[in-house]
């Protein structure tokens, strides 16, 4: 999603929505291990493309989350663009993130980001303060670095207003976000909402801070 500041008020700055697609680079440490790691593009029906931000467990059962038009309850997602390789299916939304059970909820999936090549493994999940280091990454970008710029940011959408984002100095191109995984070494900071300005004019991105999605959703990284 592009994002368009619009007012500082009480402390909370206003994004206004103006679009929504989604975007790879390359860094990284161990090769990729099988099946969908957070990074990877997700789709769904009607072109939508979005990004598998981290695979979670809830209740002993395997999900992942997801954003933006991939965050639809009772949507169907797919590991391929032609919607051959059938994912899961959101069974959950808050704001706009979304929870999908795995098809086979019962086989454990690889708690890791794919950096492009190589993977990281996630381990925990935590708040990021102000000035501290976060990376994001995704199959258009791969992973790039920057730091948390401001806290409790509201952004305004079609969908309603959705508060607590936390901005971050990443650039955001169509592809990755939204969806994106937000993390700082092995823990996990957030899912990628979008951004404004792009990676050629240093634009910003936002991310929902995963620990209010997690406790919404009763999951849990791993």
């Amino acid at each position: 999603m592009r994002f368009r500041i619009a007012a500082l008020t009480t402390g909370v700055t206003a994004v206004i929505v103006t679009l929504a697609p989604a975007a790879s680079a390359a860094s990284g440490t161990a090769p990729a291990p099988s099946g969908p790691e957070g990074g990877d593009a997700i789709f769904a029906p009607g072109g939508v493309r979005c990004t598998l931000a981290f695979n979670v467990r809830r209740g002993g059962a395997y999900s992942f989350l997801t954003a933006g038009g991939c965050a639809k309850q009772g949507l169907n997602l797919y590991g391929d663009p032609g919607l051959t390789i059938e994912l899961g299916t959101v069974v959950a939304v808050n704001g706009l993130v979304g929870l999908a059970r795995y098809t086979d909820p019962h086989v454990e999936r690889p708690g890791s980001v794919h950096l492009f090549p190589g993977s990281q493994d996630i381990t925990r999940s935590g708040r990021a303060t102000v000035g501290q280091t976060v990376c994001t990454s995704g199959s258009t970008t791969g992973r790039r670095c920057g730091t948390v710029k401001a806290l409790n940011i509201a952004v305004n959408t079609p969908e309603g207003t959705i508060t607590g984002l936390a901005m971050t100095s990443i650039c955001a191109e169509p592809g990755d976000n939204p969806g994106a995984p937000y993390f700082s070494g092995d823990m996990a900071l957030g899912v990628g909402i979008g951004g404004q300005g792009g990676c050629a004019s240093g634009g910003s991105s936002f991310y929902k801070p995963v620990t209010d999605v997690l406790n919404a959703f009763g999951a849990e990284v791993y």
